[in-house]
């Protein structure tokens, strides 16, 4: 006998929420049970498109579901999630999981309390890309990270650092796994009041070190990854699901014939390109909440990876505006 479907709804419909309604609704594991949206006329539109319920408050969606997206701007987060968790709801809270450590403390407290999954939206750990690298790093010495996007008004109840780069933030604390030891961080304010371009150096435990580079004015978008560890070093786009890698045995070998007398222009530099199967990461990330919730098992991007997360951007945040003063 099949499992019965999980009943989800959506917490806010508009640019990524009616992603996360789309895809409850093709689901086979899953309901779309209904959704929570203020706007009117996107309620309609969302509701008629999905043949769904529009719930009038969030604890009328928590008691109609048994998973719920929230998917509103992040300084509601806690105000839409704790309501939820006291239906007994499992959650998926798009990142970062809060705008500040004590809300976020509310929420991992509540979830405690109602023995609610608490799965963080870093939805990079679904990409194709990710699955490569966390099968395939074993002990990175050194990581930049570029994430690029026009501007828009959409995120900038927070800094580019929570807005932005918190993905890479997430990846690199999955990759090196080690203790942050250091931070040196400089932002700079453009046309929001918190900061659209940043930069930070993280310096971890093991010695490992991550540059991250962000910037929600840019002309084009960008979501890049290079990795580079004792055996050789890994080039990734996060946003077309591609990259190389370079083994140090082939480097190796390449500059042995160089010093050999072979000419660069005689010479393949050794560059293997990696074949994924691409896919759409928030189906695989939404697919892998169901899974969680119908199993009673613990979400791969759980409160522990999206609290820590979020503990380093605000410590890049503070840093960064401690720099303006």
């Amino acid at each position: 006998m099949s499992s019965p479907r999980i009943r989800c709804g959506v917490a806010g419909v508009g640019s990524l929420g009616q992603h996360h309604a789309r895809i409850y609704a093709s689901l086979p594991t899953a309901e779309l049970v209904g959704i929570f949206e203020m706007n009117d006329a996107r309620a309609a539109e969302i509701c008629a498109r999905h043949n769904c319920r529009r719930f009038a408050t969030i604890e009328e969606l928590g008691e109609a579901c048994d998973a719920v997206s929230v998917v509103v701007p992040t300084d509601r987060h806690a105000q839409v999630a704790l309501p939820l968790l006291a239906q007994g709801c499992h959650l998926l809270i798009e990142k970062p999981l809060c705008a500040s450590l004590a809300d976020a403390e509310q929420v991992l407290a509540a979830a405690q309390k109602h023995e609610a999954i608490v799965q963080v939206g870093h939805i990079e750990h679904f990409n194709p890309v990710m699955g490569f690298l966390e099968k395939e790093v074993k002990s990175p010495r050194f990581i930049t990270a570029e994430r690029l996007a026009p501007f828009t008004p959409r995120g900038t109840e927070v800094g580019v650092v929570l807005d932005l780069m918190i993905h890479d933030i997430g990846i690199v604390l999955e990759l090196v796994r080690s203790p942050v030891a250091r931070i040196d961080s400089v932002g700079v304010r453009v046309l929001s009041k918190t900061e659209d371009i940043a930069n930070a150096r993280i310096v971890f435990a093991n010695g490992c070190v991550a540059n991250l580079s962000t910037s929600r004015m840019s002309l084009k978008k960008v979501r890049e990854i290079r990795v580079f560890q004792d055996t050789g070093y890994f080039s990734f786009d996060f946003m077309n699901q591609s990259g190389h890698l370079v083994r140090k045995s082939g480097m190796l070998e390449y500059a042995a014939k160089l010093m050999g007398g072979a000419k660069p222009t005689e010479l393949a530099v050794p560059v293997e390109e990696i074949p994924l199967e691409k896919g759409e990461p928030l189906a695989f990330e939404l697919a892998s909440f169901v899974e969680s919730v119908s199993q009673a098992k613990q979400p791969k991007v759980g409160a522990r990876l999206g609290k820590t997360a979020l503990e380093v951007a605000i410590a890049i945040t503070e840093q960064i505006r401690a720099g303006w003063v």
